[in-house]
């Protein structure tokens, strides 16, 4: 086919969850209420943190940051899906598309940066506890915040570039809960094989490299808590990488299987699937494992109120 009888897709549909059309009200109020949750869920250890002088450390400023992070990371995708849930045409347009995978794509990578650098930081508290002050200055938290954020946005830009370059003829209906790289580009009416190539490369150095570095890190924490006399010692230096620990879990378990092939070899509905456990559940349970399962947290919740009585 000729490039000129191309009539160029200005809109995608988004089918969202084709097998559950008889149920969308209630999938839209418990996405809502899942999604206001994660919003006041983590805007309140945001704030917690910056107003509470005791939990100015660097683990509790990456948590922070963390926080923050999920914010957008979730406005990215949710209103959209919610938006979609109550509407007939389920459209979304061309550069919309695009916009939505750019930043859905940049904040995960931003949140694999930042959860490397969550990591290292309790490799320095537990395995040089004695120089952890000296090396993980706030200076240089700072820096590693600033990085992550920066590594993050440029991450997608060639991704979308060559994106933005297919020409796209229809269909224009995207099987999918959201734009996202793999969906769009099954839709391209030329050969998208560079494409793939491209986002496979990006996603395996992306993905693997940050998860091999948790992991390489927790290694050496192991190796470290197991050679703790005390049970309660060990008890102590576990604590402190729990609650990371099941957010890494949660996070990669599912974006791994996600990114990292070349083939599509899974159905369609266990892609929905893995895609709401990675930009809807993950975000939810965030703050609920971090102040759950932290004490430090959990107490600075319990002090902001008789610290607003006072200045009142």
């Amino acid at each position: 086919m000729g490039t000129g009888n191309w009539s160029q897709v200005t809109e995608f549909i988004i089918l969202g969850f084709p097998h559950l059309q008889g149920i969308q009200t209630y999938l839209f109020f418990f996405l809502l209420i899942i999604y206001l949750t994660t919003v006041l869920g983590n805007l309140l250890i945001f704030l917690v943190v910056h107003m509470d002088s005791r939990l100015h450390t660097p683990m509790y400023q990456f948590v922070s940051t963390l926080s923050f992070l999920e914010l957008g990371y979730t406005a990215a995708t949710i209103p959209k899906m919610l938006a979609n849930l109550l509407s007939e045409k389920k459209t979304i347009s061309f550069s919309g598309c695009l916009l939505q995978i750019y930043f859905f794509h940049s904040l995960g990578a931003t949140e694999c940066y930042l959860l490397t650098a969550m990591a290292y930081d309790r490799y320095l508290a537990i395995c040089k506890p004695l120089h952890y002050p000296t090396l993980m200055t706030p200076e240089l938290c700072t820096k590693i915040t600033v990085g992550c954020w920066l590594g993050g946005l440029a991450g997608p830009v060639a991704e979308i570039s060559l994106v933005s370059q297919l020409p796209f003829c229809g269909p224009n209906r995207i099987q999918h809960i959201f734009c996202d790289f793999p969906p769009v580009l099954s839709l391209a009416c030329t050969d998208t094989s560079i494409n793939v190539l491209v986002d496979f490369v990006i996603n395996s150095c992306k993905i693997l490299a940050t998860f091999l570095l948790i992991l390489s890190s927790y290694v050496q924490i192991i190796y470290t808590v197991l050679k703790i006399p005390s049970a309660a010692g060990k008890r102590k230096a576990f604590s402190t990488c729990a609650s990371h620990l099941t957010v890494v879990v949660i996070f990669y378990g599912s974006i791994l299987f996600m990114y990292v092939r070349l083939k599509k070899s899974y159905s369609l509905d266990y892609d929905r699937a893995l895609a709401v456990v990675y930009s809807v559940i993950t975000p939810f349970l965030n703050p609920f494992i971090y102040s759950l399962r932290n004490k430090e947290i959990k107490e600075a919740v319990r002090r902001q109120p008789k610290r607003t009585r006072l200045l009142t």
